[in-house]
């Protein structure tokens, strides 16, 4: 499935199919071998109306103003979403050299390289094109397959934060992990 996966930079149009793959890839969050990936119950996996129409008008936004973002579709050879990578904004203001991660693979592409591609285009767009000098990302700790894969692709992790969240009746530290673009 992989090896005939194109990644492209998303259109507008391609919305809404994005946030159906992305519900469906929420429903994976925590269930059977699949760690917690997002820091939602469970039962409460989803994206919402809010959530879809703020990032609506974050892909909108201009590069270097606060909220931008930017997608990127991984799709199969029968142009079904296999994966997907954001690079946004960080909210701080004085942070507008760096950006924050986001990104997910669907359950039938996991474990072929797909995610390591999807790093790779965010990165290269991040460095040559946007100018940024550092990805971040932050991850939950028991994610050690993501977490991993981060490291392979060169992030650090830069900090962790015990018992950040309480899930599902579990104590969840969060992993801080940052990649450099350019020798500062």
């Amino acid at each position: 499935m992989v090896g005939d996966t194109i990644i492209r930079v998303a259109a507008s149009e391609d919305l809404d199919a994005f946030f159906a793959y992305l519900n469906d890839h929420l429903r994976d969050n925590g269930s059977g071998a699949t760690a917690l990936f997002m820091p939602m119950a469970r039962a409460a996996s989803r994206f919402g109306p809010e959530r879809e129409s703020a990032f609506r008008n974050a892909t909108t936004t201009a590069l270097g103003q606060p909220g931008w973002r930017r997608l990127w579709l991984a799709l199969d050879a029968q142009g079904g979403i296999a994966g997907h990578i954001d690079l946004r904004a960080r909210p701080e203001g004085a942070s507008t050299h760096r950006a924050l991660l986001g990104m997910g693979v669907h359950r039938d592409a996991r474990k072929q390289g797909l995610g390591a591609r999807l790093i790779d285009v965010a990165a290269t767009w991040a460095g040559a094109e946007a100018g940024l000098d550092w990805i971040d990302l932050e991850v939950l700790s028991v994610n050690v397959p993501a977490r991993q894969l981060y490291a392979r692709c060169g992030f650090v992790q830069t900090g962790e934060i015990a018992d950040m969240f309480r899930i599902d009746g579990e104590a969840l530290a969060y992993t801080f992990m940052s990649r450099k673009m350019h020798a500062l």
